[in-house]
């Protein structure tokens, strides 16, 4: 049990990047469609469970250390190579995604150049990379339950110090921006690219297992644990729309305005969820290239690094709506693929 509990905070650690964790990502996917952003997490919830517990299960069969031998067992080699492509790009296009989180969330509570936020992330990223696949599993898990226990505080705060009718907090969170055109594609679309992105690093973790229920119990548990995460989230900002309505890190702005020194705890929180899913993702993007044991996997790892961390200068926000949204249609094709998978084995 031990095991499936260290999978599902690792599955949490890849998908609760900078976009989730500072709320951006609720925001847009969730929040911004007012009460029926409750709706929309429950489903996600659901999907995440289900999907998670798949992954992870495929992952120990097949005993993989990528997901491209996971994508053409279940898709078969034609369709494969077009989902091995695409969820390739979208690792690295997420992880420049994580770098440019850092570098708002050091303007944001630090007030320093967004510059060295965004250079800290990647360096700090890079030196990780040089560890064994164990070690950076227990990386991403260990930051999990420190997040949980800021989150709750934060959304227990916004929801008792409400100033705004539920009514009124709805009227304002309906004139948000949104990633999708209603709350229910919203909540698919959010399942599907968190999919295309966590898939690869989570064969790599389900592989690790002791046995295949205890894979797939690590699956269901990261699904729960996130679909609680994206409620409490969703609830805090939805209770305080009125501080958090454009910013680009709404949860920091509440926590900032409960006390400056849960803004930098919460702060250290974001930073150690983007570090997490910056590792996870671009630790999948490089050994679907290079081995662990080849002797140019290090200079990989820092030539690609510093190419991420160049393309972070786009702005966050911007690859928050645009880059995500357009990766969740394209994983719907490995929703698809998987839930036929799923069928064709029972």
């Amino acid at each position: 049990m031990k095991k499936s509990f260290q999978i599902g905070a690792a599955f949490v650690g890849l998908v609760v990047g900078g976009g989730f964790a500072s709320g951006q990502e609720i925001m847009q996917f969730f929040t911004g469609f007012g009460l029926y952003g409750i709706l929309g997490a429950i489903i996600a919830t659901i999907g995440f469970a289900f999907l998670g517990m798949n992954i992870a299960q495929l992952g120990y069969e097949l005993q993989t250390t990528s997901h491209k031998e996971v994508v053409y067992h279940i898709a078969g080699r034609p369709f494969g190579t077009i989902l091995d492509i695409l969820i390739t790009f979208f690792l690295f296009a997420v992880t420049v995604a994580m770098f440019a989180g850092a570098a708002s969330t050091f303007k944001q509570i630090f007030g320093i150049d967004p510059y060295f936020g965004s250079l800290f992330m990647a360096a700090i990223t890079v030196f990780t990379l040089m560890l064994n696949v164990n070690s950076i599993i227990n990386v991403i898990a260990v930051a999990t339950p420190y997040l949980f226990i800021v989150m709750l505080l934060i959304a227990i705060y916004s929801i008792f110090t409400m100033d705004l009718s539920l009514a009124e907090q709805s009227a304002l969170a309906q004139h948000q921006s949104t990633a999708a055109p209603n709350w229910l594609m919203g909540s698919f679309l959010y399942v599907s690219y968190n999919l295309a992105t966590s898939v690869a690093m989570l064969t790599v973790i389900g592989s690790t297992a002791h046995s295949r229920k205890s894979a797939g119990m690590g699956g269901i548990i990261g699904g729960i644990l996130l679909g609680f995460l994206i409620l409490i989230i969703n609830g805090a900002m939805f209770a305080k729309m009125d501080i958090v309505s454009g910013v680009d890190m709404p949860i920091l702005e509440i926590a900032k305005s409960l006390h400056p020194i849960v803004g930098i705890l919460m702060a250290i929180a974001l930073l150690g969820m983007i570090y997490n899913t910056a590792v996870g993702l671009l630790y999948s993007f490089i050994i679907r290239f290079v081995s662990p044991k080849d002797d140019i996997y290090k200079p990989t790892v820092i030539l690609v690094g510093a190419v991420g961390f160049i393309a972070s200068f786009v702005g966050f926000t911007t690859l928050v709506g645009k880059v995500y949204s357009l990766m969740g249609y394209l994983g719907f094709a490995l929703m698809l693929a998987i839930i036929i998978s799923w069928i064709n084995r029972r």
